[in-house]
């Protein structure tokens, strides 16, 4: 336990260095510690000026690591993400120029304004930590996290992400309107004088408590709980639904493919370094149930009926959630006896 509080103290450090210049936004800020922890990816929807880059930003001071931000644009090129081969005259060699993504935490403003075949230059570095260029491949700085954005408002000029490239984000968070009493502390501050954000820790610290995080223990009830909740978004397919309760199979007009298996595993590594900001080493069902909608809704296809009718995502993830039922608490000392045998 010694090593849980080590953690969810550096955490909470970080997060202290964030809130001086982020105000509220506490689910959000809670989501980007968890992708940060569990070395997962982001994707937030919301609308401008709610301090998405501000966070991203302000983190990446924290951490003393490096920050980059890409404005997606329509006429945007792989190149422009990951690099090229630039040819020098002098010597008539060849040169490698590394492109924006080799940073600590990548910003993909607005990743829904470029097209699909510049949003999935993203996808080997997302999911391989590398990028290839010429035949040669090059690792990004670790720890590494992309967190790209999505403005909900216009979808004029604006091309779908590809299912791949949406299975690699290990969650989406909506990011909503502040209340009045935080946006009046948001222009108190943001007006007043300039806030100082001091580096609690490094990049070489955070990558080690990734990996302690890795050893966080989880039951095997959780596991099976976690494959449970993807597997009944899974309605399309007659043997899944088959198995299912009557409340469930109803719901298959609605969803035309369900989540992948990329879904129970960042559920559990979710719901792991969720356990740790809260300071255990161990996983209960409510870290998997808190996660359970950030980690499911992007990655449901509604049927057109579902569209017609107004049905979103986050409702069938609610109707799912309330017929699979969660496995009873694992005692703490079950915890420390498996992890003592381990």
């Amino acid at each position: 336990m010694a090593e849980a509080h080590h953690v969810a103290a550096t955490m909470e450090r970080i997060l202290y260095e964030v809130k001086k210049v982020v105000v509220g936004q506490d689910h959000f800020l809670e989501r980007v510690l968890v992708a940060t922890l569990a070395q997962g990816h982001l994707l937030v929807e919301g609308v401008p000026g709610l301090a998405k880059t501000l966070t991203v930003k302000t983190l990446a001071q924290a951490i003393h690591g490096s920050f980059r931000r890409i404005q997606f644009t329509p006429d945007l090129v792989p190149a422009d993400l990951v690099g090229t081969r630039i040819y020098n005259q002098k010597n008539g060699d060849f040169a490698t120029t590394l492109g924006p993504v080799f940073a600590n935490l990548l910003l993909a403003d607005e990743i829904n304004r470029a097209p699909a075949k510049v949003q999935s230059a993203l996808l080997e570095v997302m999911q391989e930590r590398q990028v290839t260029i010429a035949g040669e491949s090059h690792r990004v700085p670790v720890p590494f996290v992309v967190m790209a954005t999505q403005n909900p408002i216009e979808t004029e000029g604006t091309y779908p992400l590809p299912e791949a490239q949406v299975d690699r984000f290990m969650m989406k968070v909506l990011v909503g309107y502040p209340t009045a009493d935080e946006e009046r502390v948001i222009v108190e501050r943001v007006t007043g004088p300039a806030v100082h954000v001091t580096s609690v820790t490094t990049t070489d610290e955070l990558h080690a408590l990734q990996a302690v995080c890795r050893q966080g223990y989880v039951d095997p009830a959780l596991v099976d709980y976690a494959v449970r909740l993807a597997t009944a978004t899974r309605l399309s397919e007659p043997d899944i639904r088959s198995r299912q309760p009557k409340p469930l199979q109803e719901l298959a007009r609605y969803i035309t493919y369900g989540a992948s298996p990329r879904a129970s595993i960042h559920l559990i590594e979710g719901a792991r370094a969720l356990a740790f900001l809260r300071g255990r080493d161990y996983v209960l069902p409510e870290d998997v149930t808190d996660l359970a909608p950030d980690v499911l809704r992007h990655r449901l296809v509604l049927s057109y009926e579902a569209l017609a009718e107004g049905v979103s995502p986050d409702a069938l993830i609610m109707k799912i959630m309330q017929n699979t039922a969660a496995p009873d608490k694992p005692l703490h000392s079950h915890a420390n006896f498996q992890r003592a045998v381990a």
